[in-house]
């Protein structure tokens, strides 16, 4: 055996790239969601296998440590880029230099060949990533996690495109980026159809869940640790609250369900976790006045983000968890809440028929009253909800981080090699 575990592929070192959010961040709220659950996970597992990874994010607050250990094996690098605090992801190509600069001035601290490849993730870290990588003479592994071409075709009424700097920026990636990591198959061929991407540079790795936190438990229990009332009927959001997530279609949904059903007032809550993002950030309060405006507001429970551990309380206390997303990568959401033994109600839109698969309902559009029709039918039979619930954890089943990581260790190892193969040797060096 090498002196590098089979296990590790032969990889020391990943250098992992965030500049827009933090793995530090809550999950739920501005910029973090699945991305950075991603990021920690993927770089805990690699960790556990005696890969190190280091993960370059940007600062965003004076008082931040240089370097961060949030686990033995995994640490965070805060680069300076830009104003602390203030910015969002849109404002973030213009600091695209300064963070370069900030990460070379990081790496002039190690020796060529410390790192065996670098993963960006986003496409602003994809453009990052390109120097860094060259600079390295590492090969790049890219992650999109969203496309802005994907996005503008799927938007929500009210929501804005993004701009063609963005679609030009993710072009440039695509192309110069060693391997394309895709978390499904529809993925795949979107950056082939609409990025024109290498296929043979395209794998498919789907994230993972973790299955030890995420697990079925007794839905009586978490109601008395939520504070919840045994005869509830929960319906659930998880994510950001922006236009993109569609929140406002469970909160039409459920006004549509009480005008049917008024005898459920009394029980109804409709619960929505998480905080203002994105375009939602022009309107912080739109939901809470929705709910005014459709007469709900008096079943709508907005909470902040919680922690991990509550989280999957709510998932196992939800009647249903709603993911009505106008697009979305994945969806971590519904496997998480799967893991957890929930029933999910998805939109039927990128990556969640995978997510979800046949373990789940999936929701053709987001007309509010096709989701109330879907959720009584659930609510309704007790039997088919049961059954759900039972297939739910199986399908979740699928998606370890550890299988995730075997795969990334393959893509990680399979850049390298061919990159190794495809250098051309300094004659300077040969001749010595």
């Amino acid at each position: 055996m090498s002196e590098h575990s089979a296990g590790t592929r032969g990889i020391r070192r990943v250098a992992m790239v965030s500049v827009h959010t933090s793995p530090l961040a809550q999950p739920g709220t501005g910029d973090a969601g699945g991305l950075n659950v991603y990021v920690v996970e993927s770089a805990r597992e690699l960790a556990a296998r005696g890969v190190e990874v280091e993960i370059f994010t940007r600062r965003t607050a004076v008082d931040l440590p240089d370097v961060v250990e949030i686990l033995p094996g995994v640490t965070v690098r805060h680069v300076d880029a830009g104003p602390y605090e203030g910015l969002v992801k849109e404002d973030l190509p213009g600091q695209l230099c300064a963070f370069a600069a900030g990460m070379m001035r990081e790496i002039a601290r190690v020796p060529p060949g410390h790192y065996d490849v670098a993963h960006s993730h986003y496409w602003l870290s994809g453009q990052v990533g390109w120097l860094v990588a060259e600079r390295w003479q590492v090969p790049l592994v890219h992650t999109m996690h969203t496309m802005a071409r994907v996005k503008n075709r799927q938007l929500a009424a009210d929501d804005v495109p993004e701009p063609p700097g963005r679609e030009i920026g993710e072009a440039q990636v695509v192309e110069i980026a060693d391997r394309l990591v895709a978390n499904t198959e529809r993925e795949a061929s979107e950056l082939v159809g609409y990025y024109d991407a290498d296929p043979d540079r395209v794998v498919v790795v789907p994230p993972g869940v973790d299955l030890d936190l995420f697990v079925p438990g007794e839905q009586r229990a978490a109601r008395a640790r939520l504070g919840l009332a045994d005869d509830a009927v929960v319906l659930l959001f998880v994510g950001r609250i922006q236009p993109l997530k569609a929140p406002d279609v469970l909160v039409r949904a459920a006004a549509e369900l009480l005008e049917r059903r008024p005898e459920l007032r009394e029980r109804l809550v409709v619960a929505v976790l998480g905080g203002a993002s994105g375009r939602g950030l022009t309107a912080p309060d739109r939901l809470e006045r929705l709910g005014e405006e459709l007469g709900v507001a008096d079943v709508l429970h907005l909470a902040a983000p919680v922690s991990r551990t509550r989280l999957a309380d709510w998932y196992r206390a939800a009647d249903v968890v709603t993911v009505p997303s106008y697009t979305e990568s994945f969806g971590l959401v519904a496997v998480e809440a799967q893991a957890s033994g929930a029933v999910v109600l998805a939109a039927d839109v990128g990556g969640l028929p995978t997510a979800v698969g046949d373990a789940g309902v999936l929701v053709p559009g987001h007309d509010p009253s096709t989701w109330a029709d879907e959720l009584l039918a659930v609510l309704d039979d007790p039997d088919r909800a049961a059954d759900l619930r039972r297939r739910a954890r199986a399908h979740a089943e699928g998606f370890g981080w550890a299988s995730t990581v075997d795969r990334l260790l393959d893509v990680y190892a399979g850049a390298v090699a061919e990159r190794a193969a495809t250098l051309t040797p300094d004659p300077l060096e040969v001749a010595r």
